[in-house]
């Protein structure tokens, strides 16, 4: 599913992008200290090192800048997610090469370390990424706000990523199954990180011993 973009006009050269990660560097770490109602355009710029026009010549409002922030959040995630996956791939073929003396490839438990990428590097951005707190993947402002779009999004991204390493089709029936798998882990990790800043490390493996059946029922 593709999501529109919030730029106003896409960077075509090295040093536009260069400026385009300053201010949505800037952006994040703003969010994390003033808040979104607090945050202004002129402040952003400032804090990039750029004219107002730089931020104006990208986004429309403070809005956009959030928008393309969580867009670039999501991005980031699906390329954590994939390291983690071959990293995990290429350990799985060398121990199946190692006991059964030829290539392997990821077998029926290879969901179960899929899962721990997708959850592990969805909650190291919670706790370390600047302004995730408050935006994440886009559903967070107005703060307090969620909605389900968002997590559509990230459903079928890891639908189109996770597919290929489980040897699965991306078809409707994996699809409904990570979006249920999706909507369940937001729910719970937002309650863990209501409970602790930091994230209620009890919260966060029950909802793992919840996920784990349903996902072994669908993908074993």
């Amino acid at each position: 599913m593709s999501h529109p973009t919030p730029l106003r006009r896409a960077p075509v050269q090295r040093r536009s992008a260069e400026r385009l990660t300053r201010i949505l560097d800037a952006c994040a770490d703003l969010l994390d200290e003033v808040g979104y109602d607090a945050l202004t355009t002129r402040a952003v710029a400032e804090r990039a090192g750029v004219p107002i026009g730089s931020v104006y010549r990208f986004f429309g409002n403070k809005r956009a800048m959030a928008d393309a922030l969580a867009q670039r959040n999501l991005d980031r995630y699906t390329e954590r997610v994939a390291e983690r996956l071959k990293k995990a791939e290429k350990a799985e073929k060398a121990e199946k090469a190692k006991k059964e003396g030829t290539e392997g490839k990821a077998g029926s438990g290879g969901w179960r370390a899929a899962m721990d990428a997708v959850l592990d590097e969805y909650l190291a951005m919670k706790r370390t990424a600047p302004g995730f707190s408050l935006v994440d993947f886009g559903n967070q402002i107005p703060v307090g706000a969620r909605y389900a779009e968002p997590n559509h999004r990230v459903a079928d991204r890891l639908t189109d990523l996770l597919s290929g390493y489980l040897r699965r089709p991306p078809d409707d029936d994996l699809r409904r199954t990570f979006l249920i798998a999706v909507e369940t882990a937001d729910t719970l990790v937002q309650l863990a990180f209501r409970v602790d800043a930091q994230g209620d490390e009890r919260i966060i493996e029950e909802m793992r011993r919840m996920l784990r059946p349903y996902l072994a029922r669908v993908l074993d």
